[in-house]
């Protein structure tokens, strides 16, 4: 997982949840995330177009549970991708052993929940249908390491090609630049350092690339942007535990003494560490008051 410091970059991080979709979830960006797919599929699922879904896929009965999808596309053919970005702090979408060893499988019943949506959208309501179905592949980028040893059956045998479900595991890709050698290499390389680049690298001059890091400079944001950006950095830094533990701290010594004084200055030093990370960036301190909760007087103050 990334520091506070690796986040002092001039491009965004990819695994907040505005930066993913900033770089594959816009209309205007769609070449990069086609071309990006294309490093995942097989030669049968070529994707020429796409076509952007919506996210929020409710359920016919209203008391059934939304799944809302960081990204969900149709390519020309009519088969459906679903694309998530997950973080450390999230339970996994990732098909996760069995039950009897971890406790509940709530990780593989979510990403076996979001497929079940593309495939019975696909039911025709009113009209006979003959069950031909379009493939759907779901696609997990995992910024940690998932164990698991039930991923497959001691055959490799392949259940139904047209449900497939792909995952990432960012931390196990260590190549250097000069160790990459595919299109896909770079893809990963790419997103993985993404924060850390204070120049475009020599062997990402492609068109491209090139584009994906002009999409990801935080120069080229408005206000508005700008904002949102910083509250999801704010999120995925709370998420992933990089403040040096005061929040921890403070709801132990809460605890320790019974009281609830031990929890509010924990969240109070969580959000002024967060507060100096950002006047170090040189954001503006009312995008800092809006993402942290403090008055403009105290954040002058640090």
């Amino acid at each position: 997982m990334e520091t506070l410091e690796s986040d002092n970059s001039k491009y965004i991080n990819p695994f907040t949840d505005f930066g993913f979709k900033r770089l594959f979830g816009e209309e205007g960006n769609k070449d990069l995330l086609i071309d990006f797919l294309g490093e995942l599929v097989l030669p049968i699922h070529r994707i020429v177009d796409l076509t952007f879904k919506n996210v929020e896929k409710l359920a016919e009965i209203k008391e059934h549970r939304k799944a809302v999808y960081d990204i969900f596309c149709t390519n020309q053919k009519g088969e459906k991708f679903i694309i998530e970005m997950q973080k450390g702090s999230y339970p996994p979408i990732a098909l996760q052993s069995s039950p009897r060893e971890r406790g509940e499988n709530k990780g593989g019943d979510r990403m076996i929940f979001y497929s079940t949506f593309p495939i019975r959208e696909q039911a025709l309501k009113g009209k006979k249908w003959d069950y031909q179905l379009k493939a759907v592949c779901c696609i997990g980028i995992l910024d940690f390491e998932f164990e698991s040893d039930e991923l497959k059956d001691q055959y490799n045998r392949v259940f139904y090609p047209k449900l497939r479900y792909k995952l990432l595991e960012m931390p196990k890709f260590t190549k250097t630049e000069k160790e990459l050698k595919t299109h896909f290499d770079k893809w990963i390389y790419f997103l993985k350092n993404l924060p850390n680049f204070s120049e475009i690298p020599s062997i990402l001059r492609e068109p491209i690339f090139e584009k994906a890091f002009h999409v990801a400079e935080t120069s080229n944001f408005n206000e508005s942007e700008l904002e949102a950006y910083m509250a999801s950095l704010v999120e995925y830094w709370d998420m992933n535990n990089v403040i040096d533990g005061s929040f921890e701290k403070g709801m132990e010594k809460g605890m320790e003494k019974g009281k609830i004084e031990g929890k509010r200055e924990g969240g109070i030093e969580k959000s002024k560490e967060i507060a100096k990370e950002l006047k170090k960036n040189n954001i503006g301190t009312d995008i800092i008051s809006k993402s942290t909760g403090l008055t403009l007087e105290e954040i002058e103050k640090l």
